[in-house]
């Protein structure tokens, strides 16, 4: 059991630390030793966001709300940008969309991670350089809260890939230059990089049992017969297929991709590089951004545009500026324009990258803006025009 790991199932079990390293009540060094662990100890056990194991339990990323992040330390300034970075790999798992992340509101709420975090652990892995000589990596793995990331994900209007996802099955035949095999159950490890990124985008793939009827569809794949594996494939569940051709070329490997949905072909590209894990990687990720196209619901809120706002309750200088450098630094404002300024209030024409509800929902987050109930029978003021009031005002 590494380091890291004994500190977490130890903070739970303090009389099995001092049994494990040793401690003796006899000698006055082994109980100073003992009185800095178990203050260690206290200091990780308070914290409610460190996740509990037990003995034997190694820390792993495990669903759609889990990552895990390199790390070179655990301080917490390391600590704090990992969380922004997991955060960040959840979002692109619970969306599907990869450009998520640009979208407006998405980088403030990557810098308060922490607030999303229902707890984090450490893991460290060991690996063989190519001398012989062992590296190690520390790892920070994180599980957010499901109905927080939900709920971040409505109000600033992003798209969902529900649950559950479907899981396609995997139809790879690979030739490094003794002739194309097909990467069955039996042979998973072959397609390991595939299959982790795909859990890492947030779904799963299959493999074909590799039976000697299926061994011999290793043509079918090479020539591009998708309806041969389709048919092939009907004896698994979903109907749907990603069939890849991987081989080495000279200096790189290429591989051929082909998504098929229900006998139909929905998304076809190419990923190639010098190394093959990444090359078979990349059939993961095109097979989640054709799935997440088909399958995505778009987000609530309305759509992006330009929206006219009134703000009231300002009172000096100050309160302006405060105000133009709130939403200033928004990301999802993309412009501002003013159309009328008063000694109290000021009329602005904001351009938003989504809809107003978002834009109020996200506002009545912080402590600057108070949305300002509408005067319309309809729920909307008349004139069309959201107010709010500058908090404290």
């Amino acid at each position: 059991m590494d380091a890291t790991a004994r500190l977490r199932h130890h903070s739970t079990d303090g009389p099995a630390v001092l049994a494990e390293v040793g401690v003796q009540a006899s000698s006055r060094k082994a109980r100073r030793w003992a009185g800095l662990l178990l203050a260690v100890l206290g200091l990780l056990a308070a914290g409610n966001a460190l996740a509990q194991r037990t003995e034997g339990d190694r820390a792993v990323a495990q669903g759609t709300y889990d990552a895990e992040v390199a790390v070179r330390n655990q301080n917490d300034a390391e600590r704090g940008r990992a969380l922004a970075t997991a955060l960040a790999q959840v979002l692109v798992n619970v969306t599907g969309d990869r450009s998520a992340l640009s979208r407006g509101g998405v980088r403030e709420e990557l810098a308060k991670a922490s607030d999303y975090v229902d707890s984090y652990d450490y893991r460290q892995d060991e690996s063989t350089g190519a001398y012989g000589a062992p590296s190690y990596q520390t790892k920070l793995i994180v599980h957010f809260k499901p109905d927080a990331v939900n709920a971040l994900v409505d109000m600033l209007g992003l798209p969902s890939w529900p649950s559950p996802r479907p899981k396609p099955v995997l139809w790879l035949a690979i030739d490094d230059g003794s002739g194309p095999r097909l990467v069955g159950l039996g042979q998973a490890n072959a397609a390991r990089s595939v299959l982790d990124q795909a859990k890492a985008r947030g779904y799963a793939l299959g493999l074909p049992a590799g039976n000697a009827a299926e061994q011999a569809a290793v043509g079918a794949i090479w020539r591009g017969d998708a309806t041969a594996i389709a048919a092939l494939s009907r004896r698994y569940s979903p109907p749907i297929q990603l069939i890849g051709k991987l081989q080495r070329t000279p200096g790189q490997w290429k591989a051929d991709w082909t998504l098929v949905d229900g006998g139909k072909v929905i998304g076809t590209w190419q990923t190639s590089g010098t190394d093959a894990r990444r090359t078979m990687a990349g059939g993961a990720d095109g097979a989640a951004d054709a799935l997440y196209r088909r399958y995505a619901r778009a987000g609530s809120g309305g759509a992006a545009g330009t929206f006219r706002v009134q703000i009231a309750g300002l009172r000096d200088a100050d309160d302006y500026l405060r105000v133009a450098g709130y939403l200033g630094g928004m990301s999802m404002v993309r412009r501002i324009v003013p159309v009328t300024a008063t000694p109290d209030r000021l009329e602005l024409d904001l351009d938003l990258s989504t809809g107003m509800a978002n834009f109020s929902r996200y506002v009545g987050r912080g402590d600057v803006l108070v949305a300002v109930p509408s005067d319309a029978t309809d729920g909307g003021n008349a004139d069309g025009t959201t107010r709010f009031r500058l908090a404290g005002s």
